[in-house]
């Protein structure tokens, strides 16, 4: 699966902690940035993570802060984003299995390593249930 990453500096550490595990996994990344841990603003890293799957450069991504909400936020409002902020299994699960999201946000702040980790695998493995209500979203966008 071809995944794009894009994180502020609070999520850089988290970032990197994935890709190295999606690389592992045998996934192709396109890494939006930071590149560091140095202040940047997160919007100009987020949203082209965000357009890549949009426009179907990427198949999936994920995206990282300090919090994950502000990174949530800036992401869906892309057209064509289901973004899922996820600090738990339940909450990456139904992200996919309801909701049928494309992206989700991390929080480095939030959440230990070990459950972002985990949070990634689940999103990557959990399919969509289908359902009427997801076709009633992509209508509205």
């Amino acid at each position: 699966m071809k995944i794009a990453l894009g994180s502020d500096h609070a999520g850089f550490l988290y970032k990197e902690k994935v890709k190295a595990l999606l690389i592992s996994l045998g996934h192709e990344i396109r890494d939006f940035g930071t590149h560091s841990d140095a202040p940047v603003p997160y919007p100009q890293y987020i949203r082209p993570a965000a357009q890549a799957v949009a426009n179907g450069e990427c198949e999936r991504a994920i995206v990282f802060g300090g919090s994950g909400n502000g990174e949530a936020m800036v992401a869906n409002k892309v057209k064509g984003v289901r973004c899922a902020y996820v600090w738990n299994s339940q909450t990456a699960e139904l992200g996919r299995k309801h909701n049928d999201a494309n992206v989700i946000a991390i929080g480095q702040r939030m959440i230990s390593e070990y459950i972002a980790l985990e949070l990634v695998q689940i999103f990557l493995n959990t399919s969509f249930e289908g359902g009427r209500h997801i076709e009633r979203i992509k209508e509205i966008e």
